[in-house]
């Protein structure tokens, strides 16, 4: 079974990552993709990250009725910070009837040079690449491990909609009904 590792801190999740994974699992050969729910991204702040079983349980909720969709919390019990070589060697021993593929956007493959074991991951997994807006990829020098996907981008971000949470504007377009119900219940405490 390909099960493809779409990892991320989906502050919150919101309507364009599940549209991203419905069209990947039409595009790609994937059986399955799981969001991986990050604790820490060694490359990211942590500025206004929600808490983490907060973040597992949107994920979960949005996810609960999509064909082929999982929340999985796997890196939730792993050393921090989250590597996510280290995520898919423990997934591949865990699950030895899976093979499991990297889902990544441009902007995070032209960063991947600095990612850990960088290397490895190219030489051992399958990398799936969804195009971002000003992140161009020559599909020409990718390695043989890798594939640009051709998906459709949806203009939704985690930061526009923690913006404008904290200003008061509405963002219930952006997220699944579940998702807008958990974020103006759990206002205050966030």
């Amino acid at each position: 079974m390909m099960t493809g590792v779409f990892g991320g801190s989906f502050n919150p999740i919101h309507n364009a990552h599940i549209a991203l994974g419905r069209h990947l699992l039409k595009v790609t050969g994937l059986d399955e993709i799981w969001f991986v729910v990050s604790p820490q991204n060694p490359l990211k702040r942590q500025e206004g990250l929600m808490p983490d079983d907060f973040r597992m349980d949107m994920a979960r909720k949005a996810l609960e009725n999509e064909d082929g969709l999982k929340a999985c919390d796997y890196e939730m019990h792993l050393p921090k910070p989250s590597y996510m070589w280290v995520t898919l060697q423990n997934m591949s021993r865990e699950w030895r009837d899976r093979e499991f593929a990297l889902i990544i956007g441009s902007d995070n493959w032209l960063d991947f040079s600095r990612w850990h074991r960088a290397g490895d991951i190219i030489r051992h997994y399958r990398i799936i690449i969804y195009p971002r807006p000003g992140y161009p990829v020559d599909k020409a020098a990718l390695p043989p491990t890798v594939t640009l996907a051709d998906t459709p981008f949806i203009d939704i971000s985690s930061t526009e909609i923690r913006r404008r949470m904290s200003a008061g504007e509405d963002y219930s377009q952006l997220v699944p009904p579940v998702v807008a119900k958990m974020l103006e219940e759990s206002r205050e405490r966030l």
